[in-house]
């Protein structure tokens, strides 16, 4: 996305998931000292994301995001027909050779989503769309998420962290490793291992 002549906002066309926000991702890993965002900092993207033109939806697609672990092409993907808001449930399509699963819905995120429902007054299609109904693109959602980090943390962040983020929540509140691993999607359990290096909490009975 991207403020137009007319101070509107405008949709960019989908585009790969290579490209980042003020550089290269890794490039705003080292600057930032780690890739993923904390459970903290992932709300206070959400409060600030509430005050956009468009709150409603860019607060729903950074919550999903995070909760479900979603790539952004996953997130802009999403269609009405996943949700099931009757038995709190979202069946998640991968990319990228990851594997598909359901997932169970927070009461926070049912609730965000019937009030989405009901501003826009749609219930089938794509879930996140633009005022004038053409689909969120990847880099669309990128650009929002850099500018609400940025407004809400002061720094850019890249959507990635926030699958990051949902990963290092997980070991954080003590799921093993193999549950991890079928919520993210993972093929290869050494993809899920990599969230045990980025938190501190495997060594915490430790002493010195």
């Amino acid at each position: 996305m991207q403020n137009g002549a007319s101070g509107q906002v405008v949709e960019l066309h989908p585009t790969t998931e290579t490209r980042t926000v003020g550089g290269s991702r890794r490039a705003n890993d080292l600057e930032r000292g780690r890739k993923h965002l904390t459970r903290d900092e992932v709300q206070a993207l959400i409060k600030a994301a509430k005050q956009t033109r468009n709150g409603e939806r860019d607060a729903l697609m950074i919550r999903l995001a995070f909760e479900h672990g979603l790539r952004a092409s996953e997130l802009v993907a999403l269609r009405w027909q996943v949700f099931n808001l009757e038995t709190h449930e979202v069946h998640i399509t991968r990319s990228k050779g990851s594997l598909d699963g359901t997932h169970p819905l927070q009461g926070q995120t049912i609730r965000a989503l019937k009030r989405y429902q009901r501003a826009t007054g749609r219930t089938d299609g794509l879930v996140f769309v633009s005022e004038r109904g053409a689909p969120i693109s990847v880099d669309g959602f990128r650009r929002m998420v850099g500018r609400v980090s940025k407004r809400a943390l002061g720094t850019q962040w890249h959507p990635h962290a926030l699958r990051h983020a949902c990963g290092v929540h997980l070991i954080n509140s003590g799921a093993d490793i193999r549950t991890v691993q079928a919520y993210m999607g993972h093929a290869n359990i050494q993809n899920t291992v990599t969230y045990t290096a980025l938190t501190g909490r495997q060594f915490e009975r430790l002493t010195f």
